[in-house]
């Protein structure tokens, strides 16, 4: 009798069957909450000391479970309608001829030096993440990137794996980030902005972590093409460039400063006036329009262009959908409060440094419930706070946990949406991202908890 052979399940069963685990989660998990109060901002935060398990108990039901995944579609509408809109926008501006040879120049450069390229890249996306919090901006490079490593003899894991990295070690080493750095400090009551410098002068090392993880697996592919994690996946969007790439040219040139200018106006709308994917879809969607004009594409082949576009990403679509959904089953299930209760009350048990340490893990532990890193400083930073003062932890050590707990397990969690679209515009499936990035995870994570024990040792405040 012939052994049967395991194969892993798509990443949309593996999601779904994510979400069935939450809903029994649910039944088990005691339900509580802690009473929370408004901030000056209108956001609620939780109230220390007050947690208490529900006197009634209510169970989800199959009906609620189903009911969650039109739910989370709704939640997470604006990640997925921006994908939707990167796809058609690539897709034209592809057809302006200025993707084929804006590759054809960078493989001029950086044919030749891949771990140039690597280092560049994912350097860029940490210093963009770190001081303005980018993450979702980063989705329309992930098409540019994949198409040049494949000329290079690299493949998809190898771009996702730099613009992640950069993603995620940037939000771990967050300096001037509005969405982590700013609410945490806010809560914890520590000045905006204070102890940058320390987390500057880690910006590089630990990018140079991310670095060689990517770099290690780059060189191995090249030298054998069969070691590739992801050789045999299909990439949507994606044509395969035939024959010499073009040269540059002067419309070409227009196209690609309309997108420099359509991402550094979005930027902008981000970091001053509170722009996100809605008017980031707008600045790109300006874009493509300015690009049919200028490179005189007619209005039929632009729309037949778009369509085919964001059809591509309609998987990614699903997959960002779905992804919500177990947060949401958790949410719905009232167990998020009693989780983080039950992580908080060891903590006060240990020394400083272990304490710390703890605070990192069990800030890793809620981003896969809690993905958001605003939403997550708001449940977590009023308990930690005063945790950290009784157990010797000053709290800018508070919040620097924080920071990476939520920053490095961005680049590993399923209920990440930009994550997950990330993986999906690179066509790579999740249980195979799990495999490349948890080795990168586990390096920072202890580099991570070296720098909070030095840290609470020299009285870093």
């Amino acid at each position: 009798m012939r052994p049967v052979k395991f194969r892993m399940p798509h990443t949309l069963t593996l999601l779904f069957f994510l979400m069935l685990a939450a809903m029994v989660a649910t039944w088990i998990i005691p339900q509580g909450q802690f009473a929370t109060e408004l901030t000056d901002t209108g956001r609620s935060v939780v109230v220390p000391g007050t947690f208490e398990v529900s006197a009634e108990r209510s169970f989800l039901t199959p009906w609620d479970f189903f009911r969650a995944i039109p739910r989370a579609f709704a939640a997470a509408q604006d990640i997925i309608f921006f994908l939707f809109i990167i796809g058609g926008v690539l897709a034209v501006i592809r057809a302006s001829g200025t993707v084929d040879a804006l590759l054809g120049r960078l493989l001029e450069r950086f044919g030749t030096r891949p771990a140039m390229l690597i280092f560049a890249v994912t350097f860029v996306f940490a210093l963009a993440s770190s001081a303005v919090g980018a993450s979702g901006e980063y989705i329309p490079f992930v098409l540019i990137l994949v198409a040049l490593c494949r000329a290079m003899r690299m493949d998809a894991m190898v771009a996702v794996g730099m613009i992640v990295a950069g993603y995620g070690i940037g939000y771990g080493m967050a300096s001037f980030n509005q969405y982590t750095v700013v609410v945490a400090q806010g809560i914890a009551e520590v000045p905006t902005y204070s102890g940058a410098g320390l987390k500057l002068a880690l910006l590089v090392p630990f990018v140079l972590i991310g670095v060689h993880h990517v770099w290690r697996y780059a060189r191995r592919v090249q030298d054998d093409p069969t070691k590739s994690l992801v050789g045999d996946v299909e990439i949507p969007g994606l044509e395969e460039q035939s024959g010499a790439y073009p040269a540059m040219s002067g419309v070409h040139l227009l196209v690609l400063g309309g997108f420099l200018a359509a991402l550094g106006v979005a930027i902008y709308g981000i970091r001053f006036h509170g722009w996100y994917l809605i008017e980031l879809g707008a600045c790109f969607l300006i874009l493509g329009v300015f690009t049919a004009a200028v490179a005189r594409i007619s209005p039929s082949e632009v729309a037949s262009r778009f369509v085919r576009g964001a059809g591509d990403l309609t998987e990614t679509a699903l997959l960002v959908g779905v992804a919500r959904g177990i947060a949401l089953v958790m949410e719905d299930g009232q167990i998020l409060h009693t989780i983080v209760h039950a992580l908080s009350v060891p903590l006060s048990t240990v020394g400083p440094e272990l304490a710390a340490v703890g605070m990192l893990t069990m800030q890793s532990i809620l981003n896969l419930f809690v993905p958001s890193g605003s939403g997550q400083a708001f449940v977590t930073m009023p308990l930690m706070a005063p945790l950290g003062d009784l157990v010797g932890v000053s709290r800018q050590v508070t919040v620097l946990a924080f920071q990476m707990g939520d920053g490095f397990t961005n680049m590993l969690i399923p209920t990440n949406a930009v994550l997950m679209g990330i993986l999906g515009m690179g066509g790579i499936p999740y249980d195979r991202w799990f495999r490349f990035c948890l080795p990168l995870f586990l390096k920072l994570f202890a580099a991570g908890s070296l720098v909070l024990v030095v840290a609470v040792m020299v009285g870093y405040g």
